[in-house]
């Protein structure tokens, strides 16, 4: 039986006759756990995806016990409700401590069990509950049957724990560092299977020996009441690196837009590129050169490698059916149009609802859109399918520069969870490679404009003029970044289609991904809408 003991206006003491090993049968805590505490509690964490949306209730979907040597922890799963008629599920690790000094940064409830006063906090705060889950992946048996499956990587042996650490602020996962050697993600938003993540990282560095992503170590899962295997936890050994590869370009284009003042760079004296032309460093004009130099250009080849070797190693497999390669047909096409022509229908109404925010070249290219609206919608469902000979494969599904790192002259690539706004099953669909490939180049677009946006008052020129450098920027990116992939590919025997249909698939997936992007733009960064409409204008105009 749970009680209030004591209140006052911050703080209201709860009692169960319970001890902590019990306190989950104890119905009348959980009862008022879920909806008096959690729902307060959840919506002010990083890792709460619904802040947008009006929460109705939440419900514990399962709950199970993390444990070694007599120390107990519960892992939560819970099923968040909202007004809107969707629902959500988080993963909650809790703990029981005694000492309120342990409790600062994690408290969720001061509670009393068994005459023992105390408080219930996020586990993952406690040095004591790392220690154990670390200890138990360090110590996995090969084949795990219980409900809460632990896994290392076979061959590897963990040392003994040393230390451990929050990794810092993170948007939708908590990272631990371990002995400042390997770090373990708790996926916060869960779903009902495996993880993407969890099943590209090691699918790509233990079965393929992709080197250029970090090395699966280990995992925890949890099996549920319906025998579905639901991944909490990915264990990785932390790569050496210098930051992500966006604010590298970032850094990098600022210097080529300060080349334009400093070296005097007229405009009009530019050698142009066709837009998606395969273009080789050694064929690029001295004027160019000039302006950009060879650094950029050789890191943009470099990225095109490894993707491209990613790529070919998600397409050599010919005995996991979730990896092997599949060609494009019918249901496909259909998934892909009614997914496309429902997003699109979604950005028109944004676009239609916030025009009032908007103003100069970004409202006029809106309304270009608006008014080119039939074009996209029929640009979208015109795949056909039956022309294509490529191959569709697992792809990264959320490849952008921000999932890229840097080392010392080479790049990693991380964080194979996929699109957020897409649901666990359409992660999993095989796409045509193309669509990482499109991500990235919308990426470069992102940091040629942001760099703009950033530090326009210290550059000479006009916006319409930087807007001018920055789209030649973004041409011989992509074709650079083209002539390097494309020959890797070929080489791999990878089959991404002739050159026609690459240009097809390229520009289609272009489109889906500046459209996808209106959305975010418009609600949060009405400035930074002239990206994605900019990179849709490209598109139909190219």
């Amino acid at each position: 039986m749970l009680e209030k003991v004591a209140s006052n206006t911050k703080t209201t003491l709860f009692s169960s006759s319970k001890n902590w090993n019990e306190i989950m049968l104890d119905t009348d805590f959980t009862a008022i756990f879920l909806s008096e505490v959690l729902e307060e509690y959840i919506q002010k964490q990083r890792w709460y995806g619904g802040k947008s949306s009006q929460l109705k209730y939440i419900e514990l979907s399962e709950y199970f016990k993390i444990q070694q040597d007599g120390e107990i922890y519960f892992g939560l799963i819970l099923e968040v409700n909202f007004v809107e008629a969707f629902y959500h599920h988080y993963f909650l690790p809790i703990a029981f401590v005694s000492d309120e000094s342990a409790a600062e940064k994690s408290k969720i409830l001061p509670i009393k069990l068994e005459n023992k006063k105390g408080f219930i906090v996020d586990a993952i705060y406690l040095e004591s509950f790392r220690k154990v889950v670390y200890e138990r992946i360090s110590t996995a048996l090969p084949i795990d049957k219980t409900p809460v499956q632990y896994h290392k990587s076979e061959g590897f042996q963990f040392p003994n724990y040393q230390s451990s650490k929050l990794m810092g602020a993170e948007q939708s996962n908590t990272s631990i560092i371990y002995n400042d050697a390997f770090i373990l993600k708790f996926f916060r938003r869960i779903y009902a299977d495996k993880n993407p993540d969890y099943e590209m990282s090691r699918f790509l560095s233990e079965k393929k020996e992709y080197q250029n992503t970090p090395p699966y170590l280990g995992s925890i899962h949890i099996i549920d009441s319906d025998d579905v295997n639901i991944t909490i936890g990915l264990m990785q050994k932390l790569v050496p690196n210098k930051g992500d590869a966006w604010e590298y370009f970032l850094k990098e284009i600022h210097t080529i837009y300060q080349n334009v003042d400093q070296k005097n760079i007229i405009f009009k004296n530019l050698p142009d590129v066709s837009l998606y032309d395969r273009v080789k460093i050694t064929e690029v004009a001295p004027q160019i050169i000039d302006w950009l130099g060879l650094n950029i250009l050789n890191n943009v080849k470099l990225i095109a490698k490894r993707t491209a070797e990613m790529h070919a190693a998600l397409g050599s497999e010919f005995e996991d059916t979730a990896f092997t390669p599949t060609r494009f047909n019918g249901d496909y096409s259909v998934w892909l149009k009614n997914r496309l022509t429902y997003q699109f229908q979604n950005r028109l109404n944004l676009a239609e609802n916030n025009l009032h925010k908007l103003e100069g070249y970004s409202l006029e290219l809106a309304k270009d859109f608006l008014e080119r609206k039939n074009e996209i919608r029929k640009r979208l469902v015109h795949f056909d399918w039956t022309k294509l000979k490529g191959e569709r494969i697992r792809i990264h599904g959320d490849y952008h520069l921000g999932q890229i790192l840097v080392q010392e002259n080479d790049f990693c690539i991380l964080d194979f969870e996929g699109e957020p706004e897409s649901t666990i099953r359409d992660r999993k669909v095989k796409q045509p490679p193309l669509k990482d490939v499109a991500g990235l180049f919308r990426s470069f677009h992102y940091a040629i404009y942001s760099t703009i946006f950033n530090n326009e008052n210290t550059y000479s020129k006009s916006r319409e003029e930087l807007f001018e450098y920055g789209e030649l920027l973004y041409k011989y990116m992509v074709s650079i970044f083209m002539e390097t992939y494309v020959a890797t590919t070929k080489e791999a025997n990878l089959h991404i289609g002739y050159r026609n249909e690459r240009r097809f698939l390229l520009k289609y997936c272009l489109l889906e991904k500046a459209i996808y992007e209106l959305g975010y733009e418009l609600n949060s960064r009405p400035k930074w809408t002239i990206i994605p409409l900019k990179g849709i204008a490209n598109i139909l105009d190219s």
